[in-house]
Parts: C-alpha cells; sequence; structure tokens
C-alpha cells in the first residue's frame, strides 16, 4: 500500500489526514485514547513536546553563513509576512475582539499569515527563481512554529503573555540553531524531523476537536487561506521586484505551513484568555492550509507568466531582466 505516497498527494496532506483522523476517533471512539500511558500521552496529549522538537529541528536548518541576497531576501520576505499578519490580528482583535468579524478570529489570522511553508516556497523559488530565492529559506524558516505569532500578539497586546513564557519558546529554537551551526552532521541529522514530526502533533490537535467545530471552521478557515495567499504572495512578489528582480519566486511565500495548526494551542496555553477561540482558530488555520497549498502555486503561475509576456525570455527559458 502506498499510503505516504497517498497522503502526500493531497495539500497539507501530512497535517491534514492526521488531524482529521483525530477528529473522527475524538468523534466516534473519544475513549479509546483516554486509557492513559504511552497510548494517551502520544495520541491526545503530546502536542506540544512535539511542536517544540518540531521547532529545533527546523532550526537546526538554518545556516548562520548564509549572506548576501539570500540573507537579504530571507530578511525582508520574513518580516513582510509579519507585519501584514501582526497588523490585521490587530486591527481585527482591535475593534471586534477574540471572536474576530464573521467567525474569523484574530488569533487564527496571525497564526496563518505569519507563517510560511518552507517546503512548498523552496519548490516553487526553485521553479520561478534562481539559487538566492531558494536559500532565502534559512531565514523564513524562523516563521515555522509558533513564535511570530506569539511575539505578534505580545507586541499588540492582543494577549498576555508572560516574558518567560517568550524565552521557554525561544530556547528549543536556539538550541536547534546552535546545534546545527555547530555540526553540519547534526543539522542533516535533524532535518528529518521537520516532516516525519508533523502528523504525530497533528493527530493530538485533531483529537481535541469535534465535527461540529470542523464544520463552523470551513467557510472562515477558506477566506484565511485566501487572504494569506493574496495578501502575502503579492507582498513577496513586490518585495522581489523592489530588489530589482523580474520573477515571481516572491509570491511563494503566499502559504499556510502545516505546523501553524499548532499554534492556537500554544497560545491558549499562554493566556488561557484564549482558551475560548482555540478549537475554532486551530479549524480555520487548517482550512486556510489546504487552500494556500493550492493557490500560491497558481498565482505564481500566473505572475510568471505576465512577466514573461512583458519582458520576453532569455535563450535558457528564465525571464529577460533588461529592458528590450
Amino acid at each position: 500500500m502506498k499510503i505516504l505516497k497517498t497522503v502526500q498527494k493531497i495539500p497539507g496532506g501530512l497535517m491534514v489526514v492526521p488531524l482529521l483522523l483525530g477528529v473522527v476517533v475524538n468523534s466516534v471512539f473519544p475513549r479509546s485514547i483516554q486509557i492513559g500511558g504511552f497510548t494517551t500521552a502520544l495520541f491526545k496529549s503530546g502536542a506540544t513536546a512535539l511542536i517544540a522538537l518540531f521547532c529545533l529541528c527546523n532550526a537546526a536548518q538554518i545556516d548562520v553563513r548564509q549572506a548576501g541576497k539570500p540573507l537579504a531576501k530571507g530578511i525582508l520576505l520574513t518580516a513582510s509576512k509579519f507585519f501584514i499578519g501582526a497588523f490585521i490580528g490587530w486591527g481585527v482583535g482591535k475593534f471586534a475582539g477574540p471572536a474576530g468579524v464573521l467567525g474569523l478570529t484574530p488569533l487564527a489570522i496571525v497564526a496563518a499569515v505569519t507563517n510560511s511553508n518552507g517546503g512548498l516556497y523552496a519548490a516553487l523559488a526553485g521553479q520561478y527563481g534562481d539559487s538566492t530565492d531558494v536559500g532565502a529559506i534559512s531565514i523564513l524558516s524562523l516563521n515555522d512554529g509558533p513564535f511570530f505569532t506569539m511575539l505578534a500578539f505580545g507586541l499588540t497586546g492582543l494577549a498576555n503573555i508572560p516574558f518567560l513564557t517568550f524565552v521557554a519558546a525561544l530556547v528549543p529554537i536556539v538550541l536547534g540553531f546552535i546545534l546545527g551551526n555547530l555540526d553540519e552532521d547534526l543539522r542533516k541529522f535533524l532535518a528529518s524531523g521537520t516532516t516525519v514530526l508533523i502528523p504525530f502533533f497533528a493527530f493530538p490537535l485533531g483529537s481535541s476537536l469535534s465535527f461540529s467545530q470542523l464544520v463552523r471552521g470551513g467557510l472562515p478557515g477558506i477566506v484565511l487561506g485566501v487572504m494569506c495567499t493574496a495578501l502575502t504572495g503579492m507582498a513577496g512578489y513586490f518585495v522581489i521586484r523592489a530588489m530589482g528582480e523580474r520573477k515571481a519566486s516572491g509570491a511563494a511565500i503566499g502559504t499556510t505551513a502545516g505546523n501553524a495548526v499548532g499554534t492556537p494551542a500554544v497560545l491558549a496555553a499562554a493566556d488561557p484568555s484564549l482558551g475560548a477561540v482555540e478549537a475554532i482558530s486551530t479549524v480555520q488555520v487548517a482550512a486556510a492550509i489546504i487552500v494556500t497549498a493550492i493557490l500560491c502555486p497558481l498565482l505564481c503561475n500566473l505572475l510568471d507568466r505576465r512577466l514573461r509576456k512583458r519582458y520576453g525570455t532569455n535563450p535558457d527559458g528564465t525571464i529577460r531582466q533588461e529592458d528590450r
């Protein structure tokens, strides 16, 4: 049976499929994963520890030796994602409260918009850009996990997050960063954790949700996904254009990564006042992950075709950078 390959064909499948399985088990056989011991620890209550390990493994992939254009692109693209997500989340939270607008919560907005799918970015950047675009992933990797969402909520006053909670969120990231840069073999060893851990923290997150929450979060989650691709994808595109390059690779940041589904739970643990919107925010982020995985490649392709039509192409197939 080709289970893994089948799951990987689904947009965000490594996260979405285990999440939905968790919802099914919690809705139909809830007591089956509440028998204690290893079973409950892995399938019901273990998400936080696994997300922390994911952050450590991911941070280990950041190469401190990256410099020049990859560094500049990574910083600018990461900053554009963060400020757009933080600003919209702050605006919605300020004027509509934690419940948000039309059911779309500030927690879901910031969690989805400030985060990007590193794997999809690298693939699209390689297709529509060059090595300097792909190299930006070393900085973009910083937005994987809950830290930037936590930072946005703390800076905007949307949540009361103690300073030590920020420190606690940073420790796995800093440790992973140090280990990966001290030893190249450790970086390669930890690389598998950036994918293999996703289904294992997605299932326990799903096992805290129900079908009714899934239905309620569906439409707002789709809107969130469209908003994320349109706003941050176009922002990334204009960042690269402002650097004097005619390419669509910047739009590849218009995604939400699978690991973002765990962010609402982490924020709710840091500030219990967010507990009321944790479940619905998780569902909305899950929907956004699927939507952005579908829309972002389409946006990149559209922008690439427009650039080729306007500026022409070189013999090697790349977009002409100088004026005709």
